[in-house]
């Protein structure tokens, strides 16, 4: 039975059979009683007696489901722990204490994870997560040794946990369970360098970008979140955003900040972006996809977070920072000699072309030239497109540029454009015709 429908709710409805099992002996008694007088509890009570004495109750969990074998009860103690964390994840310390220090805590639950039982495994990669998650930072693995011999290590049980979350990933056991699960713990052990780069060197990745998508219910936008806060903490991890910038990811998150109401999506979202940025990735791309317009509407929004709004300022500032550099001349001149044209940000930025006319000089109006030889030789239609909206932009702001593009015999090449199949090519060779019919005086009037 591998218990694929069993819930929480139908777990705590069972009467586990306490008196029985400290009859049979086999069995530590305190442990027993101690969770047979939790169990008669009240939420409220069982949360105080947490809060009094929860080194006792969490050692007496340990010790049943270190030795139980029935799967009722090993389930039912899963779910009590589980609420226990969920109500409050640091206590997760109180598996850390020195009075388990002879106890294999994180053999135990492996053991549960390696189950083939889909309730055992899912309860015990949630509650793994959160004791890992509290774990003293002094704690070394190589070191971690019982009077019983060596016990499972940090490195063992991250491995092993990550091992199953890419498995989860790949190939769910839970048709709507898997993902969220693994998900979510992902999204709590990724705060830990290694398993960053453990999770790229296993082609993690690839699993995380299909999940970036616009969500409207309640538990599509958790597992966005964490998908989201999976990603913001692989973005301070520089090959991890390097693999990252190979993939569909900005254009998925763009996608999903434009729309999303949802504060901390918005928030982890922003905040990933600006790592993206100060790491000097996608900045070109983040404008070519319109961002700065994105972030002027998000900030016209009714945030109560000053962290988000603090980010947004951030972001905005970068990526006028980031246009400045792209819209440089040099920048410019580099794209046009290697004779690939794009729509990069400085060719229908005004103020480049404004601040930088008088540098199509250089070289007896070399740049010119070259545009005028992509004319002549290439078969793209975004590079004959770019090149004539480039020769009309300077014959506008140039005061002699309609004489001086004449003169490069411009005119024959340009018209004969007019006829190209592509649209987007029509258009700007008309447009650049007709400055050079019109000259600097009208050009002015003509509207791209």
């Amino acid at each position: 039975m591998n218990h694929m429908d069993t819930t929480t709710e139908q777990v705590l409805k069972r009467v586990i059979p306490w008196d029985t099992y400290m009859a049979s002996k086999f069995y530590d008694v305190n442990a027993l009683q101690t969770v047979k007088s939790y169990c008669k509890e009240s939420g409220v009570q069982r949360a105080l007696l947490i809060d009094n004495s929860g080194q006792t109750h969490i050692d007496a969990f340990v010790k049943i489901l270190s030795n139980v074998s029935k799967e009722d009860t090993t389930e039912y103690i899963l779910v009590l722990v589980d609420e226990i964390l969920s109500a409050n994840p640091k206590r997760a310390i109180l598996f850390h204490d020195k009075s388990l220090s002879n106890a294999d805590i994180y053999g135990v639950f492996l053991k549960m994870l390696m189950s083939n039982n889909w309730f055992i495994q899912e309860k015990s990669c949630k509650i793994l997560s959160f004791i890992l998650s509290m774990r003293p930072k002094t704690e070394k693995s190589d070191e971690a040794k019982s009077s019983k011999g060596k016990i499972t290590s940090t490195d063992d049980i991250f491995k092993a946990l990550l091992d199953w979350q890419c498995a989860q990933l790949a190939k769910p056991s839970h048709p709507t369970r898997s993902v969220p699960v693994a998900i979510s713990s992902l999204s709590t052990l990724l705060k830990e360098p290694c398993v960053r780069a453990a999770f790229v060197k296993a082609d993690g990745l690839k699993f995380l970008i299909p999940l970036i998508t616009p969500a409207s219910t309640q538990q599509s936008i958790q597992l966005l979140y964490e998908t989201c806060l999976s990603v913001w903490l692989l973005s301070y991890y520089d090959v991890a955003v390097q693999a990252l910038s190979t993939t569909r990811v900005l254009q998925k998150l763009v996608e999903v900040v434009k729309g999303s109401t949802k504060e901390k999506v918005v928030r982890v979202i922003i905040l990933t972006l600006k790592n993206f940025l100060e790491k000097g990735v996608f900045g070109a791309e983040m404008i070519d996809l319109g961002l700065p317009h994105i972030i002027q509407n998000l900030k016209g929004q009714a945030w109560s977070d000053e962290d988000l709004l603090t980010a947004l300022n951030h972001l905005e500032e970068g990526l006028k920072e980031n246009i400045k550099q792209l819209s440089s001349f040099e920048k410019y001149k580099q794209e046009v000699l290697l004779g690939h044209l794009e729509w990069s940000p400085m060719h229908k930025d005004h103020a480049f072309w404004r601040d930088n006319i008088t540098n199509f000089e250089e070289n007896d109006f070399q740049i010119l030239r070259v545009l005028m030889t992509i004319i002549d030789t290439t078969e793209d239609p975004t590079s004959l497109a770019v090149a004539c909206y480039d020769l009309s932009q300077f014959i506008q702001h140039h005061p002699g540029g309609r004489l001086v593009v004449g003169d490069l015999k411009a005119k024959e090449r340009v018209m004969k454009l007019m006829n190209h199949e592509n649209t987007e090519v029509t258009k700007y060779a008309l447009l650049c015709a007709q400055r050079l019919f019109l000259g600097a005086k009208y050009a002015s009037f003509l509207q791209v």
